[in-house]
């Protein structure tokens, strides 16, 4: 039989609510995986879409900046966003992005753009090129939304503006949305439903630059014309 002093007594209150205390908060780390051993086993997903050029894309004769994307910062995280039900939005546990997406779907762009052949140059915003025209990517949607199915399917939701450098004018504004199906609830699965998604949203967005560029090229005079005068 152990018999406890008035002061052990008293501090076992204190210890036993310490001791729950301190299993609740390690329960929650190990939920939201914020434990090291969670880093450790984290899988690092890194999306490497290649677009294959339309030929009914037509060729043009400007050139292009891509300006940096913009998004909320739930959206642009490194963490690969789920949503279960329309209002809830969580995150896979154990798995990253290696590329914010952002950056994911601005690249995917460029590269489109650039292995395409169709216009004389493309390049990020400060690169240096002195560009006719610059493109502003809005990043609304980048998750596995389930919406009410047995299985996610990878959405992505952007807006994208073409502007005009001389003028900065917007020479077109359009919403594009992706929603390519997993073939499973497995993260791997969802990962390679974004790939597809990129792809079909890039090669879309990419199309529409071209097409919009063109169009206000025609449309627009840059060398206004001079009458000579009368002799």
């Amino acid at each position: 039989m152990i018999t406890l002093t008035t002061s052990a007594r008293r501090a076992l209150p204190r210890f036993a609510v310490a001791l729950a205390l301190g299993t609740l908060l390690a329960g929650c780390s190990s939920l939201l995986g914020g434990g090291g051993g969670d880093r450790d086993r984290s899988t690092i997903y890194a999306p490497d879409p290649r677009v294959e050029a339309n030929p009914a894309w037509p060729r043009a004769e400007w050139q292009l900046t891509l300006s940096p994307p913009t998004a909320a910062r739930m959206i642009d995280s490194f963490r690969i966003a789920v949503r279960p039900t329309p209002a809830e939005l969580q995150v896979y546990r154990g798995a990253s992005w290696a590329k914010t997406p952002t950056d994911m779907l601005q690249d995917t762009v460029l590269r489109t753009m650039e292995d395409s052949g169709n216009i004389p140059a493309v390049a990020r915003q400060g690169a240096g090129i002195t560009a006719d025209y610059k493109l502003v990517i809005d990043l609304r949607r980048f998750e596995a939304d389930y919406n009410g199915n047995a299985l996610p399917a990878a959405t992505i939701e952007a807006n994208v503006k073409l502007i005009h450098n001389i003028d900065q004018t917007v020479v077109g504004s359009r919403t594009f949305i992706a929603a390519q199906p997993a073939s499973s609830t497995e993260v791997a699965q969802v990962v390679d439903a974004f790939s597809v998604a990129l792809q079909s949203i890039s090669g879309e967005m990419v199309g529409w630059i071209l097409e919009s560029g063109n169009a206000h090229e025609v449309t627009h005079d840059r060398r206004p014309t001079v009458t000579a005068p009368r002799r």
